[in-house]
């Protein structure tokens, strides 16, 4: 019997609506939902990997224990007392800082990995907390913090509403937006232009976004700091500012106006390889533009500089009257609200123990993760937990993390394969399936370009025996810490409701939700409080009172779980608003416009203007529209067609060294040497190569047939671990000096170690 089915995909931030066809346990088809309200059809390549993903033949289904034999299937019984024995073990020895945990991007597209990792947080005890955040985009949150008062309180692009698109280190056209859920977002930039506005993309590289734009500016790697001072500068100049309906509530101009007044365009244009009239045009353009917005991500992000880009970026919007306007940066207002929650995020509680680089939002840096294991410090991690991550690919110094894993005591994979990272796990913990749990997006409708909310049932059942990821997490977090009628009671809480319960009791907590319906979970005591309370939400009193532009305002018991499933397409809530006042989350309820840790920051960028005499080029990532992160590169329907792991190198350089199209050619780093073929081409500036991120699946003892023969390089086996952005603490991942040789016939014909494939 054919079978359809309506969910969102979850391989990316877009969020877009898929439509599938199944017949007993295949899938027949996978497309796009055309009345799913916020993506209206659209999709991308990426979405039919989840059928490869579901009934990939390398993923794991069982538990695996290493042994002197290689890898054994053990009981879920078996795996989980052997592990929670052993981090039960290791934490008496040596305290529980001596186990770190560190959790990858595919947790925040998985609602109950989102929901219930605290539990194992918990049990766990360790302040050794890593993620992929301090590898991508914790300059913004820092911003978030700094200057709104919430790490989680993002501003997002009123895309279909701006006529100016200034783009900057960013790629959405291949990323589907990024800190920017914009389904179809090609589409929306084109419609920018058929309105007759603007699309301005500024990146080191001529990128899928560029193409699209009228214009595009060529910048040279780490000086984007430089131009967005000698923008703001000559706002400030020409008198340009604007500080709009939130002007009583800025705090810090005339501070910021202080610290740029030596960066004007002629001062920086040399160093940017912009020059100072087209810089002085080009904010002229943000400021004269009623309706505009300048947006950059992982190229303003991860560099040396990344936290004062990303606070120079919402400074400019601010002070130019595009933040919290239409067409400019807004503030979303989700069904289940994580900023109304409690809690602001924290930075510098805690540092770490080798290089004294601070906490973010209960995270250490993960360029410090290898160290933190090689110490012979009291804190040293001699234990790690991994939860659907690959760090050895996607973090700085692949080859020294892969010592430092090497020499755990024990290490656990939550993760459905045996990847380059889980391979040096001593038990591997794989959860369902992505076609096999429910789904609900709860981390990408605070950065999406509409208010929309969706849920979606689970296509197909979990295989007998088998557990969520949810679920490995309560079952380690028992055995972790089964002392106490606290934990007890907790563990019993969060088994009954679930992932889905919980999401549930958060969307009639939200803004959208007026009751909590009576339950055999609540009983009538406890509902009536707990309606109190939420009651009390300024948002939802906002909401209520028809301020919120939404046709679902006017529901009898609110948005739940029930009215959504009753909505498979999902459910839209309405257009961004002006809201910031009531999402404000500073203490004094002003916008912060100049932290002091951001002013004492600036006395390195001084460099920057004089750079001291340096042979090398630049090596910067890339993306591509077929691939997000390292589990996708083992589906066949993604990786086929032209090599995608090339050396983007312009031809003046490759004249210069000597490199032809397609030959081989070593890239030479502080961290370490890779072989790429070289594919010579105008769209990359001179001084700059391109190395894409997520491969370098040659590593021996990977379970990944496709990937492995399609192995590519490791762009982080030439990234720096000590390279981070000092204030920070974010992984520098663009900018890095290279040197390249082109490999010769008689390098060739000598014999390279057996894990090693350069090409794919």
């Amino acid at each position: 019997m054919i079978k359809t089915h309506f969910r969102n995909c979850n391989l990316c931030e877009a969020m877009c609506g898929i439509r599938i066809e199944t017949e007993d346990n295949t899938v027949l088809s996978i497309k796009g939902d055309t009345e799913d309200p916020f993506s209206k059809g659209f999709i991308c390549p990426k979405a039919v990997a989840l059928q490869d993903i579901q009934n990939d033949p390398d993923r794991l289904r069982q538990p695996l224990r290493r042994t002197d034999d290689g890898w054994q299937e053990i009981s879920w019984q078996e795996a989980l007392d052997f592990t929670a024995q052993r981090l039960t073990d290791i934490k008496n020895r040596f305290g529980r800082h001596s186990t770190g945990i560190y959790l990858g991007n595919p947790n925040v597209h998985n609602h109950g990995n989102m929901l219930h990792i605290r539990s194992l947080l918990k049990a766990l005890g360790s302040r050794k907390r890593f993620s992929a955040t301090s590898l991508d985009q914790l300059p913004h949150m820092l911003a978030n913090l700094q200057m709104f008062g919430h790490q989680n309180l993002f501003p997002v692009v009123d895309i279909d509403n701006t006529d100016l698109f200034i783009c900057i280190g960013a790629n959405p056209v291949a990323s589907n937006g990024s800190l920017m859920t914009a389904a179809g977002i090609e589409k929306r930039l084109k419609n920018i232009r058929a309105r007759d506005g603007q699309v301005i993309v500024i990146d080191p590289r001529k990128t899928e976004t560029s193409r699209v734009a009228d214009e595009h500016l060529f910048i040279r790697p780490g000086t984007d700091v430089l131009l967005l001072l000698a923008m703001l500068y000559t706002v400030f100049e020409e008198q340009l500012t604007d500080s709009g309906h939130l002007g009583e509530i800025l705090k810090g101009v005339e501070t910021v106006r202080h610290h740029c007044h030596d960066y004007s365009p002629e001062t920086v244009a040399e160093a940017t390889g912009i020059p100072a009239q087209r810089i002085r045009l080009l904010s002229r353009q943000l400021a004269g533009t009623r309706r505009a917005a300048l947006y950059g991500r992982m190229g303003v992000s991860t560099q040396a500089y990344g936290a004062l880009c990303s606070w120079l970026i919402y400074c400019l919007n601010t002070l130019t009257g595009h933040l919290d306007s239409r067409g400019g940066l807004m503030f979303t207002l989700p069904a289940i609200d994580m900023i109304s929650m409690g809690g602001r995020g924290s930075f510098g509680r805690y540092h770490s123990s080798v290089r004294q680089l601070p906490e973010f939002g209960g995270e250490l840096p993960s360029a410090v993760l290898a160290e933190e294991m090689l110490t012979d410090s009291k804190e040293k991690i001699r234990a790690m937990v991994v939860v659907a991550g690959n760090p050895v690919l996607s973090a700085p110094n692949g080859s020294q993390l892969d010592q430092a894993l090497e020499q755990l005591d024990f290490m656990v994979s939550i993760d459905s394969y045996i990847t380059e990272t889980s391979r040096h796990a001593d038990i591997i913990l794989p959860p369902t399936g992505p076609l096999e749990r429910s789904h609900m997006d709860i981390i990408f409708p605070i950065l999406a370009v509409r208010n929309t909310v969706k849920y979606s049932p689970p296509v197909f059942m979990p295989e007998s025996g088998s557990l969520h990821d949810w679920e490995i997490f309560l079952q380690l977090a028992a055995r972790l810490n089964n002392t106490g009628i606290s934990a007890r009671l907790r563990h019993r809480f969060d088994q009954r409701l679930g992932a889905d319960g919980l999401a549930g009791l958060l969307l009639q907590l939200g803004p959208y939700g007026r009751t909590l319906p009576g339950s055999r979970i609540w009983g009538s005591w406890l509902e009536p409080l707990l309606n109190r309370l939420s009651s009390r939400n300024p948002l939802r009193r906002l909401w209520l009172n028809g301020a919120m532009n939404t046709q679902y305002r006017d529901l009898p018991k609110g948005l739940s779980l029930k009215y959504l499933q009753q909505h498979p397409h999902g459910v839209d809530l309405g257009p961004l608003q002006p809201i910031l006042r009531q999402r404000l989350r500073t203490r004094d309820g002003q916008i912060q416009l100049a932290p002091q840790l951001y002013l004492d920051d600036l006395a390195r960028v001084k460099t920057l203007l004089h750079p001291e005499p340096e042979s090398g080029l630049k090596l910067i990532g890339r993306r591509h529209i077929r691939s997000n992160n390292s589990w996708l590169h083992n589906s066949h329907r993604l990786i086929k067609g032209k090599p995608r792991c090339t050396l983007m190198i312009h031809p003046q350089d490759a004249r210069d060294h000597y490199i032809e199209n397609d030959t081989l050619v070593d890239v030479v780093s502080t961290a370490g040497t890779v072989r790429i073929a070289a594919e010579i081409t105008e769209n990359i500036m001179p001084g700059v190569v391109s190395i894409p991120h997520g491969w370098g699946h040659h590593r021996s003892g990977v379970g990944w047939q496709t990937a492995s023969a399609n192995a590519g390089v490791s762009l982080n086996d030439l990234t720096d671990s000590q390279q981070v952005d000092l204030l920070s603490g974010n992984a520098v991942l663009n900018g890095v000096t290279v040197q390249i040789r082109p490999v010769s016939a008689s390098t060739l014909k000598r014999s390279e170690p057996a894990d090693t494939t350069y090409l794919d």
